[in-house]
């Protein structure tokens, strides 16, 4: 039996390590990752091998031959282009049509037990048999369900957290059934998960999974690749060290000198014929390459250095990785997560901060401070996207550098001489780094149309109705004044797709910025007549007859915020008498803490209950989000103005879809029912609600957050148009507020936050399969379990934080107040 191992992959989120070599050969005690897996290979019997190699082929063909010297026979197939983990094996398919073979990755490092893996392959018949792993944080790997017999029921490529419903991941590892190979097209790029298993599992075809009890890193990261270090040394991984034991957990290999005075605190690995001078101190998890020099004062810890260092006097390295061939002068210092490629020279007293990478071949003078990476070519990406598009503190983690360096990858997505919308809330601070971003959209020869301070939702409408290739808007973030979010709209005005927040991070993560020539700055110009232009297209797409009849009276708080510039105009034309409060631009309290919003409200509430006004409206300060309050002057709250506002355009619509996160009670689902009208649950990300909205036969699409979408006139999420449509909806159907709320049936619908760690939420989340049983299980947004009696519970990890959610809904709050308790004890229990 023959196995595969692939060894085509250009490890780019490991650069600086991989900018001139390849992943697999990248050492992990001293040792190329790939020599590791193929001593397991021959371990286990494999010594024909065949070895899929692409991106620096040469240097794994140069450095393992034909195998002789591991005792095995190695065959290479090369890719003249990337062909995918299946293309790849599909290229070396001459060498194996006869019987069964075995697929493993040259750049993982594993001890799983192979021989046990093939026995379990046979004795189930399988065609397929993938290699399983319980992990701690499944997102960037495939997660698998398998049922009893190790058959597999269930799998999804790389999944958002809300997608979550295992932390069982393929680890690349297949045993395969030649056949295998002919659902595997030539010379085109095919992925084994994405293409050839889905389909084979559709097709019914016997795919088994393996849980293995064993170690197994997928070393994709800098982290991972620390981690993969201490984890051998710790003895955490049954491979050998080449070396001996000189005192417990202290490996020193062939010819190393170790002057007795030295300390050493184990676990730790000294390469062959390395140098470790008195007064060096080497600590926990710190390996030493072949040749390396450690002189007098040298301080290391968690580093790991590869061949040929020269590490001066008093240096200081911690938990960061020199490449080989590099001088380390006296004094210099490297700080955690710092890269070094190979052969570079760090000058005396140099310091290279935190996460810095130095690329290959470059000199950091003599006492330089660099807190930025000194770029050789790409680096591993850094997520910067949240559900607020890239945020954080003003001047602290969002900067003016920053601001320049995010909008010029973004501006090098796009194509030269495109042109973006800019766009600001009523801050000091979002004034300032708008600027910083025009500079840097002009620099890479994009036109900027300013905006300047303008609710977001028009500038949601520029972006869409121009001639425009994206936006980007920057705010104050909601409920904090010392944060910033910057949002990058697509030509549609929506929120960057994920795809396309990937591929900006991609172009960050490498800082290859496009800058343009002389003669291609590209201009800068103000829009005129803008709200004029948004006013008049909403007051044209939404249906506002009966509202002058009504005689409404409103009363409107625009926040402080940029609504103050839209509603003079808009409310002027709309023929409706309306009192407005704090109708002005607030430049120093550009947002609102939870108490200032509810005291707000509650002097919105009177007002409205005085003046007997038909109903009250709050904007948040960009005009995204609507708050209501009705003609008694009470407050209406989130969740019941979507039921409110659902209940009314249902009613006039009488048909059609809308859509809806799967955490809005079902509630949702009586009101649509009683007007004919069907929804389509969602997950709970806005770029997914929008999308959703944009299906011709969506009537309607709410967040349950006070954000509402009417795809007649926009397919994002619009306070000022859902307030106009509210009032044409409120004059013609002749009921108020509190009457229309009093006919929608009581939702019990309760949430609470559990505390989680990030490396608990993947076993959190296949804990709550497993204890759901026999019970339907809905995995549209995290996991959502029904009960027979109706009643329903969602599990949803957090993104961005160390929590999971719960939602569980009843027909009454004793039912929904047990359920919650139900499983809330199953996350804490799987999470502690």
């Amino acid at each position: 039996m023959k196995a595969v191992v692939m060894a085509g992959g250009e490890g780019t989120r490991l650069r600086p390590m991989t900018a001139n070599q390849p992943k697999p050969l990248l050492p992990v005690i001293n040792r190329p990752i790939m020599e590791h897996v193929l001593r397991l290979l021959k371990r286990h019997g494999f010594t024909e091998t065949v070895v899929t190699v692409q991106f620096l082929a040469s240097l794994i063909r140069n450095y393992f031959g034909d195998g002789e010297e591991l005792g095995m026979s190695l065959q290479y197939a090369t890719e003249e282009v990337p062909l995918g983990t299946a293309g790849s094996v599909k290229n070396a398919e001459d060498a194996l049509r006869d019987d069964r073979f075995l697929v493993i990755s040259g750049d993982a490092l594993t001890d799983l037990d192979l021989t046990d893996m093939v026995r379990f392959h046979k004795e189930n018949g399988a065609m397929v048999t993938i290699g399983l792993k319980r992990v701690p944080n499944p997102l960037e790997f495939g997660i698998i369900i398998v049922d009893d017999q190790g058959r597999i029921q269930r799998f999804l490529e790389k999944p958002t957290w809300g997608q979550v419903f295992s932390d069982t991941v393929n680890t690349g590892i297949y045993v395969m059934e030649p056949e295998v190979l002919e659902r595997v097209a030539p010379g085109e790029s095919v992925d084994w998960s994405s293409d050839v298993f889905p389909r084979l599992l559709a097709e019914g075809a016997p795919l088994f999974g393996y849980v293995a009890d064993c170690y197994w890193e997928d070393v994709g990261t800098h982290e991972s690749y620390l981690k993969a270090q201490a984890d051998m040394l710790s003895g955490k991984v049954d491979l050998e060290i080449d070396g001996f034991e000189m005192s417990p957990g202290v490996w020193v290999a062939e010819g190393a000198e170790v002057d007795s005075s030295a300390v050493l605190k184990g676990p730790l690995y000294i390469g062959d014929y390395a140098k470790v001078e008195a007064g060096a101190e080497l600590r926990e998890y710190t390996v030493l390459g072949s040749n390396v020099v450690v002189k007098e004062g040298a301080f290391l810890h968690r580093a790991v250095v590869h061949d040929n260092v020269y590490v001066g006097p008093s240096t200081n390295l911690r938990g960061c990785v020199v490449g080989k061939n590099t001088d380390l002068m006296a004094g210099a210092r490297i700080e955690e997560n710092g890269i070094v490629g190979d052969e570079c020279v760090i000058e005396a007293e140099a310091y290279v901060s935190n996460g810095v990478k130095v690329y290959p071949f470059k000199t950091i003078e003599a006492g330089a401070v660099v807190n930025a990476s000194v770029i050789w070519e790409s680096r591993g990406q850094r997520n910067l996207f949240g559900p607020r598009g890239v945020s954080g503190l003003i001047n602290v983690e969002i900067t003016p550098e920053l601001v320049v360096r995010l909008t010029s990858a973004y501006a090098t997505t796009l194509k030269k001489g495109a042109t973006v919308i800019t766009a600001r809330d009523a801050s000091r601070a979002a004034r300032t780094l708008k600027r910083a971003a025009i500079a840097a959209l002009t620099a890479s020869a994009i036109n900027v149309e300013d905006l300047e301070a303008c609710a977001l939702p028009l500038a949601r409408f520029e972006t869409a109705r121009e001639d425009c290739a994206g936006g980007i808007v920057i705010r104050t973030t909601p409920g904090d004044p010392q944060g910033v979010d910057i949002l990058f709209l697509d030509e549609n005005g929506a929120d960057l797709s994920q795809a396309a927040q990937r591929k900006l991070e991609r172009v960050f993560g490498r800082q290859e910025y496009r800058r343009a020539f002389p003669g291609e700055i590209a201009e800068l110009s103000y829009p005129q007549r803008t709200v004029e232009s948004y006013s008049r297209d909403l007051l044209a797409r939404m249906d506002m007859s009966g509202v002058r009849e009504a005689e409404l009276k409103l009363v409107v708080d625009c926040a402080g915020g940029v609504t103050s510039h839209v509603l003079p105009w808009l409310l002027g034309k709309v023929g409706v008498e309306v009192l407005t409060r704090n109708n002005r631009l607030d430049e120093v309290n550009p947002t609102e803490t939870p108490a200032e919003r509810a005291g707000d409200l509650a002097v919105l509430g009177e007002l409205v209950s005085s003046s007997r006004a038909a109903f009250g409206v709050r904007f948040d300060p960009v005009g995204e989000r609507i708050s209501l309050v009705d003609e008694n002057g009470e407050q209406i709250s989130d969740d019941r103005a979507l039921l409110v506002l659902l209940d009314l355009v249902a009613a006039e619509r009488g048909g059609g879809r809308v859509a809806l996160p799967v955490t809005t009670t079902r509630v949702a689902e009586e009101v649509c029912r009683r007007h004919g009208v069907t929804v389509e649950w969602t997950s709970t990300s806005q770029d997914v609600l929008t999308r959703a909205a944009a299906d011709p036969e969506v009537i309607f699409a709410g967040d349950g957050r006070g954000g509402f979408v009417f795809p007649e006139f926009s397919h994002t999420v619009d306070g000022i148009a859902a307030f106009v449509r509210l009032i044409g909806l409120v004059a013609r159907t002749r009921m108020t507020l509190s009457q229309i709320d009093e006919r929608i049936p009581q939702a019990h619908l309760l949430k609470r936050s559990v505390p989680t760690p990030w490396a608990a939420k993947g076993s959190v989340m296949r804990h709550v399969v497993e204890a759901a049983a026999d019970r339907t299980v809905d995995t549209t947004d995290g996991v959502r379990v029904v009960e027979k009696d109706g009643r329903w519970a969602l599990v949803l990890p957090d993104p961005a934080e160390a929590v999971t959610h719960l939602w569980a809904e009843g027909p009454d709050p004793e039912s929904a107040a047990a359920l919650l308790e139900e499983w809330a004890a199953v996350v804490e229990a799987a999470g502690s």
